[in-house]
């Protein structure tokens, strides 16, 4: 990524709405686990990303003058992935968030230049296997394996350690629990007692938006791609806007592992980038996103406010109200069925899902295009796939470029008229 800095008049106009401090070399600027509520520019200096696992120093590089700390989770509103460390006398220029976003909004290009940076790193992150957020054993526990999935989904940065492995032994000794306990842990050493989605999500902040005290001038009920681009356009006219979601933003969408009729992406993209792209371009505008929080009820005050109930006994309230649900697919009526969710039977075909999967023969059940998508992207990684179609051909469910591919592809069969009747095994499918 080539580096644009910010303008100088940029620079000036976050000094008239900030502060300027100097820091002495050695002194912490951020730690992880804080608020994201505060922009921090390098006037002068060097500061350093702080691994929050090691306490050293994260990656190889460092901030210099014209440079800023901080990931996505700054237009987020959430806390802090890692902390920052200046390792020379700096002098930083520190802006609150909300002035920040203010001052974002009315410059598109001081805009454009943040949040291409902020969203960067968040890419690295998810990329490098580094970070706060460590999962140990997910390949071995349904519970974490679930958690897993809700921090894919949601584009939060894990580090995934099988037990067996020296750094995961490692780790448990550090935290004191034993070498072959499934644990999920924040930081060096804090680990999350029973852990939950919604646990990890109050941890890193991802629900600090439900905030009962605001009425807010619109709230969207679901995050799928319709909820996500109502929360777009409600922030790009000026709205507040709180998107809800009960498990992830990005909905049904975000499980496909590639969608390529969706115009303006010749090369075809995922669902997860897709939606993630949508979800920083409302971040930018200033929509909040709150998961995971299901909305279970809805009533109208005397003076026309609109309250949504949250599942956690709270309730949020706007002006107006998006109901972007989407569907809610059957499940199949086979016996034992909610025993496999999480071990053998998954309803999402991503890299976590691939992971699970790898080296064994693999059954895709759905005659659609997510069902093919699926089957394409599991095939790389899969000793076979079997795709089960109830019906007797492809023609009326799935795209004709996609069904030709499962055709000719020799690591897929295509099963017609077949359907599953019984599901065997003990812990695991």
């Amino acid at each position: 990524m080539v580096r644009t800095p910010l303008h100088d008049e940029h620079v000036r106009a976050m000094r008239r709405v900030g502060t300027t401090r100097d820091y002495k070399e050695g002194e912490v600027l951020a730690k992880a686990g804080e608020p994201a509520d505060v922009f921090h520019y390098v006037e002068a200096g060097e500061v350093e990303a702080v691994d929050p696992v090691s306490g050293g120093r994260y990656g190889v590089g460092t901030l210099g003058p014209t440079q800023f700390f901080g990931e996505i989770s700054f237009l987020a509103g959430g806390l802090l992935m890692m902390g920052a460390r200046c390792i020379a006398d700096s002098r930083i220029l520190s802006v609150p968030r909300e002035a920040m976003l203010d001052l974002m909004s009315g410059v598109p290009e001081m805009s454009d230049i943040i949040v291409t940076v902020l969203a960067a790193r968040r890419r690295r992150l998810l990329e490098s296997n580094d970070a706060a957020l460590t999962i140990l054993g997910a390949d071995e526990d349904r519970d974490l394996r679930r958690i897993a999935a809700f921090a894919q989904r949601n584009r939060i940065p894990v580090r995934h350690l099988e037990l067996d492995t020296e750094e995961a032994g490692a780790e448990a000794d550090t935290c004191r629990i034993g070498r072959d306990t499934p644990a999920v842990i924040f930081g060096k050493n804090t680990v999350i007692e029973n852990p939950t989605p919604a646990k990890v999500a109050r941890l890193l902040g991802l629900d600090m938006a439900a905030d009962a005290d605001l009425v807010y001038d619109v709230i969207v009920v679901g995050g799928g791609p319709a909820g996500v681009a109502a929360g777009v356009y409600a922030g790009a006219e000026g709205l507040s806007a709180l998107v809800l979601d009960d498990l992830a933003i990005g909905g049904q969408a975000g499980t496909s592992s590639r969608i390529e009729n969706y115009m303006g992406f010749p090369t075809g993209i995922s669902g997860a980038d897709l939606c993630w792209r949508g979800e920083v371009q409302a971040l930018k505008f200033g929509t909040r996103f709150a998961v995971p929080r299901r909305a279970v009820s809805l009533e109208r005050r005397e003076d026309g406010v609109f309250c949504v109930g949250l599942d956690n006994s709270r309730e949020v309230c706007a002006r107006a109200v998006v109901v972007s649900t989407g569907v809610q697919y059957r499940r199949l009526p086979i016996p034992k069925l909610e025993a496999f969710e999480g071990a053998g039977i998954y309803y999402a075909a991503t890299d976590l899902e691939a992971r699970y999967c790898r080296d064994t023969e693999v059954i895709v059940i759905g005659g659609g295009n997510s069902a093919g998508q699926a089957a394409m992207f599991l095939s790389r990684t899969t000793k076979h796939v079997h795709v089960l179609v109830r019906s007797g051909s492809l023609a009326a469910s799935m795209s004709d470029y996609l069904s030709s591919r499962l055709e000719r592809d020799p690591r897929i069969t295509l099963h017609y008229r077949t359907e599953i009747e019984e599901l065997h095994g003990d812990t695991s499918l």
